[in-house]
């Protein structure tokens, strides 16, 4: 299973550049193509928060024009101690001083004799840097660097010994890349070219002739090879008709791989290789990831800024709302003072009027009860109202009637009115006497019960 939850490759071609995007179970997602110098889409090749979790990685395929690739017999070992002996044996295997070259290297899963292939891609430092800069301004960076000929070579069915020509692998239109297998490995790897003019029969045939006797001299070339044209119908018409005249012999032709199905090849390679045999500069990698964390903290930050100035837009916002609403309600209650005053007024004018009104027919059904209840002989002399609350009778009598005055105190007091309610509570001021000579003078107040109207 890869490590990746999706991967990029990156094909930069001189006219287009043409991007694959694979899911972690190397199933094509999508298929993007753009102008040369147009840059990339940003949902795709670019990397945000979600690639914390969801990695991604992005791969570019290497111009192949300026790509070595030698194939070495090593003893078995682990990838971590057979890349130190590749590295001894580079000063050899390198056309191109080791300082000024960046190399990688990829087993294959063939072995002869109790040997493992080593497949080593050697690169020039400065046609990297300047393709990563190009990358760069494509808005891609990239995680690794891979050349696709290794999958079309692991891809090839080596049945036999022989050689396995690859037109236009290396990058030039007119040459072609050379895979000798024999006793089930590859054993070397070299580039042909097709001649223009009369003598490019002659001269294919010489350039493998000479392959031929390397192999030879170095043991490996037993027998005659059987020749193989790993080409599309448009290639393969070009390279068919010299090789067979120039090795005198037939020539198998076999389709290669498409495009996408290449791209597929080298996402599962790269997704399950090591990250340390990559042919991307060390420091490269370092700053790609410090710019990706740097852009990171950028965007939180920024989402930060934009949460806080959007809460602070609301704010200003709900403020002036409230602040309109507030001034709305100001003018209201100042248009409305005058007339609330009015209404005050009118309402204190028609409780007095209330008022009136009660104490009126409080004072005849006063009246009503002392008239009907005053005996025979009782002078009433007075009756008050205090307050509009309290009723307060002045009278006199003979001396003879003391009892018919205490009794009529009494029936007053339970006086009730129309509607069959108390007139009266049982309060009040008691009833006093004062005899002079055969005259009694007598006085008492009443509680009314409802001093004013409801």
């Amino acid at each position: 299973m890869a490590r990746w939850d999706s991967c990029n490759i990156l094909q930069a071609g001189p006219d287009a550049s043409r991007v694959w995007q694979f899911n972690k179970n190397f199933s094509l997602n999508r298929e993007q193509a753009t102008r040369a110098g147009e840059p990339l889409p940003s949902n795709l090749v670019g990397k945000s928060w979600s690639t914390l979790w969801q990695k991604k990685l992005n791969v570019a395929w290497l111009p192949p024009e300026h790509v070595f690739i030698r194939a070495a017999q090593f003893p078995p070992s682990t990838p971590a101690e057979t890349r130190p002996m590749v590295e001894l044996q580079l000063e050899k295997l390198s056309p191109i001083p080791v300082t000024q070259a960046v190399w990688s290297i990829h087993v294959l899963p063939q072995s002869a004799g109790g040997l493992q292939t080593v497949v080593v891609i050697i690169a020039e430092r400065g046609m990297v840097e300047e393709f990563l800069g190009k990358l760069e301004g494509l808005g891609f960076m990239a995680d690794r660097l891979e050349l696709p000929m290794l999958d079309q070579l692991q891809a090839t069915a080596s049945t036999g010994d022989g050689a396995w020509i690859y037109p236009e692998a290396a990058g030039g239109k007119n040459s072609a890349l050379v895979a000798w297998w024999y006793g089930g490995a590859l054993q070397s790897v070299g580039l042909i070219s097709l001649a223009a003019g009369e003598n490019r029969v002659a001269s294919l045939n010489d350039q493998l002739t000479h392959m031929a006797w390397a192999g030879e001299l170095e043991g490996w070339l037993t027998s005659p090879p059987s020749w193989h044209l790993v080409a599309d119908p448009a290639i393969a018409g070009e390279w068919e008709s010299p090789l067979r005249e120039g090795l005198g012999t037939s020539v198998k032709i076999i389709a290669p791989l498409s495009g996408t199905e290449l791209a597929a090849r080298t996402a599962k390679r790269a997704a399950e290789s090591d990250g340390n045999a990559n042919l991307l500069p060390p420091e490269f990698a370092r700053r790609y990831q410090q710019q990706f964390v740097d852009r990171l903290w950028m965007r939180g930050l920024g989402a930060v800024l934009g949460v806080y100035l959007v809460c602070c837009l609301i704010y200003f916002v709900a403020v002036q709302v409230l602040s309109y609403r507030t001034t709305n309600v100001e003018e209201t209650v100042a248009n409305l003072g005058v007339t609330y005053t009015n209404a005050l007024q009118l309402k204190a004018r028609y409780g007095v009027l209330l008022d009136r009104q009660a104490l009126k027919f409080a004072a005849l059904d006063c009246w009503e009860a002392v008239a009907e209840k005053i005996p025979s002989g009782v002078t009433l002399d007075s009756m008050n109202f205090d307050g509009g609350k309290r009723l307060l009778l002045y009278g006199n009598a003979s001396a003879s009637l003391v009892n018919e005055v205490i009794d009529f105190s009494g029936n007053v007091r339970k006086a009730t009115t129309a509607q069959n309610q108390q007139l009266f509570t049982r309060g009040g001021d008691q009833l006093t006497t004062k005899v002079n000579n055969n005259t009694v003078q007598w006085s008492f107040g009443l509680e009314l019960k409802k001093g004013e109207a409801d």
